[in-house]
């Protein structure tokens, strides 16, 4: 059974950085793809990143392209979000999400693992 465990959330100033964390245990690290998906409240859960089982092909959302950049350590068994220029609309809690194969889309449905999620909040 796979689990996922993000860390490295919490309360930023506008035009700041953090970075995530989501260490996986459970199965092969490095034979799945990660992803990044965020929760404003009062919103639904919205695409941000995902990253290819070896870390050489990713996807971003558009609203975070540029800003976000997602990264994996297949060594660590691990996925971070380093998250720089922070808007207070980025206010969310940010989960991460495996899918037992190939795919990093954007599709929600396709992710079959999630963690906890973490809050980010950006004060402006």
């Amino acid at each position: 059974q796979v689990q996922l465990v993000e860390s490295g959330g919490g309360v930023v100033q506008a035009g700041g950085s953090l970075r995530l964390s989501c260490a996986s245990s459970g199965r092969t690290f490095s034979n799945y793809a990660m992803g990044w998906f965020r929760q404003a409240q009062g919103k639904e859960r919205e695409f941000v990143a995902a990253i290819s089982r070896g870390g050489d092909n990713t996807n971003y959302a558009n609203s975070v392209k540029g800003r976000f950049t997602i990264s994996r350590d297949n060594a660590k068994n691990t996925v971070y979000l380093q998250m720089t220029s922070l808007k207070y609309e980025d206010t969310a809690v940010y989960y991460c999400a495996a899918n037992f194969g190939v795919y990093y889309g954007s599709e929600r449905s396709a992710y079959e693992r999630w963690g906890q999620g973490t809050q980010v909040t950006v004060s402006s």
